[in-house]
């Protein structure tokens, strides 16, 4: 009976499950965006890398979706590649959420590169809010500017935003 115990238990310990290869990625915090993103990751699989991230609404509108661009940079501030992404996403009002995007980003990445990632824009159901110059606030904070600070430019959403109903005088 124990030999049958030992066998089953050596046999369980060899089926260990995959390990997923994960990369995490830095994130430029722009605070006047109304969404805030964390705990940023790529997880690899067959057809490239998916982007899962901790999101916060931090407005009192529902947020619909988003752009954001990542870049692969090597050990000499080199930036390898760049993708911008436009995501779909709803989260309510004050809503924190852990997503995965399910569109696949195809990289080519070399052990030492390091991602960096941007919020470029985000769509509620009254605004827009886009980063203005975006992809060269990305670039000094590669090269290592702290300094340079987001400015965020906020339109009405005149496409997402319900109609407003007629009101009726008596």
């Amino acid at each position: 009976m124990s030999l049958l115990l030992a066998l089953i238990l050596i046999t369980a310990g060899n089926q260990q499950t995959p390990v997923q290869l994960r990369v995490l990625i830095e994130v430029v915090q722009v605070i006047d965006l109304p969404l805030t993103i964390s705990e940023t990751a790529l997880v690899k699989t067959k057809d490239g890398y998916l982007l899962k991230c901790l999101l916060s609404n931090n407005s009192e509108f529902r947020t619909l979706g988003l752009r954001y661009s990542l870049a692969v940079v090597y050990a000499s501030n080199e930036v390898n590649a760049v993708v911008t992404r436009n995501e779909g996403i709803k989260l309510r009002q004050y809503q924190t959420k852990s997503v995965t995007f399910k569109t696949p980003v195809k990289l080519k990445m070399k052990t030492d590169a390091r991602l960096v990632l941007i919020l470029e824009q985000v769509v509620s159901t009254e605004y827009v809010w886009e980063v203005v110059k975006a992809q060269e606030n990305l670039a000094a904070y590669i090269q290592g500017d702290y300094s340079v600070v987001a400015r965020v430019l906020r339109l009405t959403n005149q496409v997402d935003t319900p109609p407003r109903r007629p009101v009726v005088i008596y």
